[in-house]
């Protein structure tokens, strides 16, 4: 591997993507560093040390959360405005057209998404920044008088300006470097707290055995998710030969992949996203008098991530949403479809909606166990601060799966070209 790092930088073009991708991290990393005018920086501080929903973002975000930054909701409302995007593919037909237009169909949902992706992120800011204004730490917002409207469009204007411009800079990374851009950057927000939860873990640290035992856990679920992802089962296809004249074509054997965890992160974004709205509906609600107030107390203390409930509700709508959006996507997908196109069939299954049964039936015996799989690391960080007694360091199972999966993609594309260039690459 330290053989092929050092192929990577005697290659120019490889050498100029992968130092065009280092800068464009450190601009985002010192645009996210510029806060939001008119922040009361103690109340923000004492918000976020009682909030641990808000700390799980803050690390997404890479601490610009935290610090109100104009990047505070990074490249999220753009991730928010995919998901939706592919949900609707299938019931919208216009979409479902483009999608299957090749190169130019592919241009126009992705210019709907850009287009998308601007009302969402206003929306989440406005969302957002109301929230902290009824903490006190914004004190100048809201449509009460001219100098606070002007103050209030300037704030949503710039917070939803920052989420475009790190769309953009994702965009820019994925044209003229190494990776995802838009995956790239969300791995640095991630990456770029680990050393302080680290360092703090480090000074404050008392239970030497537990830390260890922290870290341990943390490196086998590496490992296991690598696994995972890369697991898959191959259903063999051939294709039959087709005579024209004096010429044979097709013919020959290949294999369709099912991955096992096909769908990603994206039900554990699905399942935290819900997961939010008791909490959020409960703290308000626990500020009433009467039964309105005991109700939004039970919400909030039942939702409580130190809650047994909160985890086992975690575990079932991670499971759940992992078998829905993987429906999804194979449906979108057509294999059966498109194999019979192609002239392809699996030995012993006929074309068409039998060959769609079988895969339907293989994809819901390999997505059980991908599914569990993803639920057990979802509800993972419960039982390793269970074990470990270890709170000052976060191994939050989204986090953890985007940055294995960003890390493997890229390792894959610079396998690639070093291949293409007849080097030795990473894996033998």
């Amino acid at each position: 591997m330290l053989q092929a790092m050092v192929n990577v930088f005697k290659l120019p073009d490889l050498r100029r993507r992968l130092l065009f991708t280092l800068m464009i991290l450190v601009i985002f990393r010192l645009f996210a560093a510029v806060p939001v005018p008119g922040v009361d920086a103690e109340k923000l501080a004492e918000f976020f040390q009682g909030n641990q929903f808000l700390s799980i973002l803050d690390l997404f975000s890479g601490g610009a959360m935290s610090r109100l930054s104009i990047a505070m909701m990074g490249v999220y409302p753009y991730i928010t405005s995919t998901i939706i995007i592919q949900l609707l593919t299938p019931i919208i037909p216009k979409l479902e057209e483009w999608s299957r237009e090749g190169e130019a169909g592919r241009q126009r949902v992705n210019q709907i998404m850009h287009w998308m992706m601007v009302p969402l992120a206003l929306f989440q800011a406005f969302a957002q920044i109301s929230l902290y204004a009824s903490q006190g730490i914004i004190t100048n917002w809201g449509f009460d008088n001219p100098s606070a409207v002007l103050a209030t469009v300037a704030i949503l204007a710039t917070v939803t300006t920052g989420s475009v411009v790190c769309v953009w800079f994702g965009e820019l990374i994925s044209e003229a470097g190494i990776g995802n851009g838009v995956s790239i950057i969300i791995l640095a927000n991630i990456v770029a707290r680990l050393p302080g939860q680290i360092g703090t873990t480090l000074i404050l640290g008392q239970n030497w055995l537990g830390i260890i035992v922290f870290f341990a856990i943390t490196i086998i679920t590496v490992v296991a998710i690598v696994m995972v992802q890369e697991g898959e089962r191959r259903i063999p296809v051939h294709y039959a030969k087709r005579v024209r004249g004096r010429r044979v074509y097709g013919g020959g054997s290949t294999h369709v992949p099912i991955k096992v965890l096909s769908a990603g992160m994206i039900p554990l974004i699905f399942a935290l996203s819900i997961l939010a709205f008791p909490t959020v509906i409960g703290s308000y609600m626990q500020q009433g008098e009467g039964w309105v107030g005991d109700v939004g107390r039970a919400l909030v203390s039942m939702f409580d991530q130190g809650s047994i409930i909160y985890w086992i509700t975690y575990f079932l709508m991670t499971v759940g949403f992992t078998y829905f959006y993987t429906m999804v996507i194979f449906e979108q997908q057509d294999l059966a479809g498109n194999l019979q196109k192609q002239g392809g069939f699996i030995p012993g299954i006929r074309p068409g909606r039998p060959t769609q049964d079988y895969l339907a039936r293989v994809l819901n015996r390999v997505t059980l166990f991908g599914a569990v799989f993803l639920g057990v690391v979802a509800v993972l960080p419960y039982f390793a601060r269970l074990i470990t007694g270890v709170q000052t360091m976060s191994l939050e199972s989204t986090s953890v799966l985007i940055v294995v999966g960003v890390v493997l993609d890229t390792m894959k594309q610079l396998e690639a070209q070093l291949l293409m260039r007849h080097y030795e690459g990473f894996i033998r």
